[in-house]
């Protein structure tokens, strides 16, 4: 358990700048996560969306800005951060040929997890997944869809209270992708936990979900949906994301 201050938000991103070289992929990045919510990261491919996630995790180092955890700075504590964080990258990690319960054992032993607690959180994670019939399968028999279930449980078996999905539906048919949105927003009401949803995919967005859009590195929009569709003068999220990226827009929004 975290010494996290109460109330606090799942994620809180501020004054995040990134760049490569001369190349400024981020600029300014500020936006919230709340507790037990699903938010859309939405922007086009070069977006940021990958820079971001590498940099909430820790595979990159921010120098500007602040990035918390519930209320934990993750540059200044790293550790008691991170272990409030599950992560599915966009690209598929586990081993195609272990057993799915093999990859989630090992996943658990990485975080210290003994096996005597770790069997019934995989198998409670399986069944909330709907593939409970399916543990003792090799992952290369699996479906796209299936395989990013297991993920999702990998996820999840640390007990963290923010989880960071990446473009997390590439490469899925429309029904799998559907289920796997349904299955993470089921998450956040059932569970409590902070979910931040990077997606190119306006479809994958609904009424009552947060959206944070990001353009060109830089925020233009961060709230619920019906906030962002208001402030742009729009009839829907898809026309909303249209008006703020399009050429004759760009400019940082603030925050809705």
């Amino acid at each position: 358990m975290s010494d996290a201050p109460d109330g606090a938000p799942a994620l809180a991103v501020a004054g995040l700048s990134h760049a490569f070289g001369k190349i400024k992929a981020l600029d300014e990045v500020s936006f919230t996560v709340p507790a037990g919510r699903f938010t859309a990261l939405l922007g086009q491919n070069g977006a940021g969306k990958t820079t971001l996630f590498s940099l909430i995790t820790r595979l990159y180092s921010n120098r500007t800005g602040a990035i918390r955890i519930y209320g934990v700075d993750v540059r200044q504590n790293p550790s008691a951060a991170l272990a409030q964080m599950g992560v599915v990258f966009q690209q598929r990690t586990l081993d195609l040929d272990l057993s799915v319960l093999q990859n989630l054992h090992y996943h658990a032993a990485l975080h210290g997890i003994a096996p005597s607690v770790a069997r019934p959180r995989i198998e409670q994670e399986l069944t909330r997944a709907g593939l409970i019939d399916k543990a003792k399968q090799k992952v290369r028999t699996l479906s796209g869809g299936q395989i990013r279930r297991v993920e999702i449980a990998r996820a999840l078996i640390h007990r963290p209270r923010l989880l960071l999905l990446d473009e997390p539906t590439v490469g899925l048919d429309i029904g799998s992708r559907q289920d796997i949105v349904d299955h993470a927003r089921q998450l956040c009401r059932e569970q409590g936990i902070g979910l931040l949803w990077a997606t190119h995919l306006i479809d994958e967005i609904t009424a009552g979900d947060q959206v944070v859009i990001l353009h060109r590195g830089r925020v233009l929009a961060d709230g619920p949906v019906e906030d962002v569709v208001r402030q742009a003068g729009a009839d829907n999220i898809r026309d909303a994301f249209t008006r703020m990226t399009g050429p004759a827009a760009g400019s940082p929004r603030g925050s809705a």
